[in-house]
């Protein structure tokens, strides 16, 4: 049997098909989507969750050898952290969400995963590591979807965006392919295929034209924006080389975890004393409210929350103004509370994209801390994220050499209204269709599972 699996940065999902149609299947309860967040107490856990999972003879003695130390630290591990079996758990989902919230400062929590993949300046320790934490959702969520289909996986296309990193180039793009492309394998997939997340969504699109159109697919996932300009319609629906049909690709790591990140640094930090003064009257250095808000970067998040950075903000403190504010990043950075702090903006940007106002309650942090935001706060703060966006569109136009025909819009943040202005300003009265927010790029990548593998 094959699947569409969509390795999202915000969401993950699996799609078959079952009497000719594509359907989702069911991966965390009933919900078909499942946060792309994991939660373990040590990294020797996932070693050997992943360890566990291998059925291929060959695969698990190759991985063993590379992680060979972590396994064999597994006992002490849990000893000294006094470990039951049943805390041992590697958790996902919204099941790791609460996990972290209710213990913030133990363990490892890793929300987007798929935004590190490409990272330059990796270490191999670090990218075993993600590696690692891919093949533990990728094979979770594959045996919950055999589960509940009563059959085995054997092959699949996975989504993947154009470009993984703003810098990197191919470099980046095949170091984070190579990681998923390896995930897979351990995780028992038999045949790993890859297909631009745009051209996915864009795919799904097409089943429904009635007429050959070119049609500009904007997808603002989680962690990245992608842009395909693609012929579309009956004439070439069932065409398996569909390269000439592809005119123009663009991509750049940009999306809602940039917009949330950003409301966080722009409509929350003040609270925290990024616009304070030191006494000395110069302001206050921008960084270490930027490195709290980066949770898509791994190294500005080790540097954060190192031992070194701890003792340098409590040096810091007594040169303020406003000590009081300033405490509030020693309690975050001591508590690991950044994710928290980014998915409070996360849902002030939700509320925003309906309403003019929405009340933060930072009461995490601090006791009745809360901040009103209002939209136009919102505007200013994601107003660089969504001008790169409007940038893509536009190069894709000029590559691609012709205006499209309409413009289809999917990924969780592509219904703000916000971006949908910014697009309207920018390219005038060509049609914009909403997709799924999320459906479109897993339907696209079973159908063309069932393209390749039927």
């Amino acid at each position: 049997m094959f699947a569409g699996f969509d390795y999202g940065s915000s969401n993950c999902a699996i799609g078959v098909w079952q009497e000719n149609q594509v359907n989702l299947v069911p991966l965390e309860g009933d919900n078909n989507y499942i946060p792309s967040t994991l939660y373990a107490l040590h990294p020797s856990l996932i070693v050997s969750e992943v360890h566990k999972g291998i059925k291929s003879t060959q695969l698990k003695q190759d991985y063993q050898k590379t992680r060979q130390p972590l396994l064999n630290a597994l006992g002490m591990v849990k000893s000294n952290l006094d470990l039951t079996d049943d805390e041992c758990k590697i958790h996902l989902g919204r099941e790791a969400i609460e996990e972290y919230i209710e213990c913030p400062e133990e363990g490892h929590f890793v929300k987007s995963p798929k935004s590190f993949f490409g990272a330059t300046g990796l270490k191999q320790q670090q990218l075993d590591f993600f590696e690692d934490i891919a093949c533990t959702m990728i094979m979770t969520l594959k045996q919950r979807a055999e589960s509940h289909l009563g059959a085995e996986l054997k092959h699949t296309v996975i989504g993947r965006p154009v470009n993984f990193q703003a810098i990197g180039g191919e470099k980046s793009n095949q170091q984070a392919v190579t990681i998923l492309h390896n995930a897979a394998m351990r995780a028992g997939f038999s045949s790993v295929e890859f297909l631009f997340e745009p051209l996915a969504a864009g795919i799904d699109f097409e089943s429904k034209l009635d007429t050959d159109k070119i049609v500009l697919v904007v997808d603002i996932g989680g962690g990245t924006t992608d842009c395909s300009l693609v012929k579309m319609g009956p004439s070439y629906r069932d065409k398996n080389d569909r390269q000439s049909d592809f005119l123009a690709h663009t991509g750049k790591r940009v999306g809602g975890n940039d917009l949330d990140i950003n409301l966080a640094y722009h409509g929350l930090m003040p609270l925290f004393g990024s616009e304070s003064k030191l006494k000395s009257g110069i302001p206050m250095p921008n960084q270490p409210f930027w490195n709290a808000c980066k949770i898509n970067d791994v190294i500005l998040q080790s540097e954060f929350y190192s031992a070194k950075n701890q003792r340098a903000l409590n040096d810091f403190v007594l040169e303020v103004n406003e000590p009081n504010k300033f405490r509030r990043l020693l309690s975050l950075q001591e508590n690991k509370q950044g994710h928290q702090l980014v998915r409070t903006a996360e849902l002030a940007k939700i509320a925003l994209s309906g309403k003019n106002e929405h009340l933060a309650d930072l009461g995490f942090i601090e006791s009745q801390l809360s901040k009103n935001i209002v939209q136009q706060e919102l505007a200013n703060a994601i107003d660089s994220s969504i001008s790169q966006v409007v940038s893509l569109v536009l190069d894709a136009i000029k590559q691609g050499g012709c205006k499209p025909d309409v413009i289809y819009l999917t990924g969780g943040s592509a219904q703000s209204p916000l971006i949908k202005a910014a697009l309207t300003h920018a390219l005038g009265e060509i049609p914009m269709l909403n997709g799924d927010h999320f459906g479109s790029v897993t339907a696209g990548l079973t159908k063309w599972a069932k393209q390749l593998f039927s």
